[in-house]
């Protein structure tokens, strides 16, 4: 997949993952469940649709990896934001979870997709 490519998809993701964050919590505050069990399940669902669309790999591993993604790119987040670096900034690093969340999630795509390229 050529870089071009690859950004345009990257940017569409960032985009949908800020864009779909208020959606999902409004949908768990409606479903009353947890808002992380929520944005997990909603983010794990957005690296489906990208894994199986852009990636196109054997679907057993567009499921591990948008999973596996989604789950690991909250966890660092949320870390991300008990760090409290953008304070100033961001008062209730809601802002911060959103971006950090977003940015690791294309941050891990990239790797899986580098790893993948340099073994197949």
């Amino acid at each position: 997949m050529k870089p071009q490519i690859r950004i345009l998809l990257y940017s569409i993701l960032f985009f949908l993952y800020l864009t779909a964050t208020s959606p999902l919590l409004l949908l768990g505050e409606k479903l009353k469940t947890d808002p992380y069990i929520t944005l997990g399940c909603g983010f794990a669902f957005l690296n489906l649709i990208y894994a199986f669309l852009a990636l196109k790999w054997k679907p057993l591993l567009n499921i591990l990896f948008a999973v596996g993604i989604a789950a690991l790119a909250l966890f660092l987040a949320l870390k991300f934001t008990n760090l409290h670096l953008l304070l100033n900034y961001d008062p209730y690093q809601v802002k911060t979870a959103i971006f950090a969340n977003a940015l690791f999630s294309i941050i891990f795509w990239e790797i899986v997709y580098q790893v993948k390229i340099r073994r197949g």
